[in-house]
């Protein structure tokens, strides 16, 4: 089988490897299938997608919709690596799934308008399929509504016409999205469970998602709901694509 890839952009190595871990768990991957790039860390480089089944994009400390001269030049990079990337995985409908700053980089990638409007505290929350949604291959074993964990600074508030809405919450509309048959996007996290959000909120106490009082509080709204279903749309999406 060629492997998968793994793109992260945590420059923090406890919840970076806690991630990779977790996508290891939830694909059913080993870690000869799914190879992890730092991009923080270091240039992309060449990537050739045959040499890979498909693309898992992770979380992320940078926004899409930073000011131009906010953006730090390792942010600049990593976003032209992405553009350049994401050319050629759209224009061969190639496997790729981006979870939380994945739906930034192809939303982006694609002209969404992203902003604030719709952010998310760290917390649980209720999803629902669209029609597309529930007809989707990818979401064949998935209930009509499941709970799920977000945090996130910003979303995208208008979806750019190329895609098709998945899966939609609440507070924020957007949450799941398709271009083409085989390029997929949440803003929710797929790849967590209450162990891996708990040492996220931990590591990013100080990056803004949460007052400095709301320590406990944050803790809390993620035992909200118990999350049972989302990490099984990665298993789907590594099996389905595994070649």
């Amino acid at each position: 089988m060629k492997p998968f890839l793994l793109l992260a952009t945590r420059a923090e190595d406890l919840p970076a490897d806690e991630e990779y871990a977790l996508f290891l768990r939830y694909t059913g991957l080993d870690e000869r299938d799914l190879v992890r790039v730092r991009m923080e860390a270091r240039p992309l480089g060449p990537i050739d997608l045959d040499d890979y089944s498909g693309i898992f994009v992770g979380g992320g400390p940078f926004n899409a919709s930073d000011p131009e001269h906010e953006k730090s030049a390792t942010q600049h990079r990593v976003e032209a690596e992405f553009a350049a990337l994401l050319d050629e995985v759209v224009a061969r409908d190639f496997p790729f799934f981006g979870a939380c700053y994945g739906i930034g980089t192809v939303g982006a990638h694609q002209g969404a308008v992203i902003d604030g409007t719709h952010r998310e505290p760290i917390s649980v929350v209720e999803v629902s399929l669209t029609d597309a949604g529930r007809s989707d291959a990818l979401l064949a074993e998935m209930p009509d509504t499941f709970a799920a964990f977000v945090g996130h600074k910003e979303a995208i508030a208008v979806l750019p016409p190329t895609a098709t809405l998945l899966a939609r919450g609440a507070a924020c509309p957007v949450q799941m999205f398709r271009v083409g048959r085989n390029v997929y996007a949440t803003q929710f996290h797929p790849e967590l469970d209450v162990d891996g959000i708990t040492t996220r909120i931990h590591a990013y106490a100080d990056h803004g998602y949460f007052a400095a009082d709301e320590l406990q509080l944050t803790l809390d709204a993620v035992r909200r709901l118990p999350v049972t279903h989302t990490g099984a749309i990665l298993r789907a999406f590594a099996d389905r694509y595994a070649r």
